[in-house]
Formats: structure tokens, C-alpha cells, sequence
């Protein structure tokens, strides 16, 4: 089972950016699904969470630029991110609370996408 991110990159402030975020393997199914972003030196935060019925919540800091959403047919998370401001530049890990074939809960990792975000 793995977490395959993409879509980070650069972006101007003010633009917007998509990651999304796909998980494969053995999968029975997946409960919730978040992104997590770590600046330089610092412990990696929540942005984003959403649950599998999509109930979501944000940190105060994106909430209203930031939107989760997930499709569960294609077990993919994904995030817009529109007004992006300079300090929103970080890695970008998502995340997700795997159900394996033995019915255990995997928390599984994302490998990171930078975003950067020029002013």
C-alpha cells in the first residue's frame, strides 16, 4: 500500500495550485484522508482533513483559500489551494488511515510535494 502525491510546484501569490494525492495496493478502504505541511525546522501541521462520509476540517490559517475534497472510486485525495500567500510555501505531505486485507488500519505517508510561492 503507498501514497503517491503530485501536483505541488510554484505558484505566484495571489495563484492557486491542485495536489492530489492517490493510494494503491490492497486496499479494502480508506477512513480519513488529510494533508500535513512542514516549514523548514519545524514539526509537520495539519491543513486539511476530510473523513470518508467528507466531513472536513481546516487549520485557521487556510480556511476559506483552502478546499479537501476526495473520490473514493479513484481513492484519491486532493487539495485546492487558491489565494496562496507566501507563507503557505512548505512540503505538502498527505495522508491516509488505510483499512488492509487483514482489516488492520494502515497510517500511511505520502513522500511530500513542495509548494512554493513567490511574492
Amino acid at each position: 500500500v503507498q501514497l503517491q502525491a503530485s501536483g505541488g510546484g510554484l505558484a505566484q501569490a495571489g495563484g492557486s495550485l491542485r495536489p492530489s494525492c492517490a493510494a494503491s495496493g490492497s486496499i479494502v478502504s480508506i477512513n480519513e484522508m488529510g494533508w500535513y505541511r512542514q516549514f523548514p525546522g519545524k514539526q509537520r501541521e495539519l491543513v486539511a482533513a476530510i473523513s470518508s462520509g467528507g466531513t472536513t476540517n481546516y487549520a485557521e490559517s487556510v480556511n476559506g483559500r483552502f478546499t479537501i475534497s476526495r473520490d473514493n472510486a479513484k481513492n484519491t485525495v486532493y487539495l485546492q489551494m487558491n489565494s496562496l500567500k507566501p507563507e503557505d510555501t512548505a512540503v505538502y505531505y498527505c495522508n491516509a488511515i488505510i483499512i488492509v486485507l487483514d482489516y488492520s488500519g494502515l497510517d500511511a505517508w505520502g513522500q511530500g510535494t513542495l509548494v512554493t510561492v513567490s511574492s
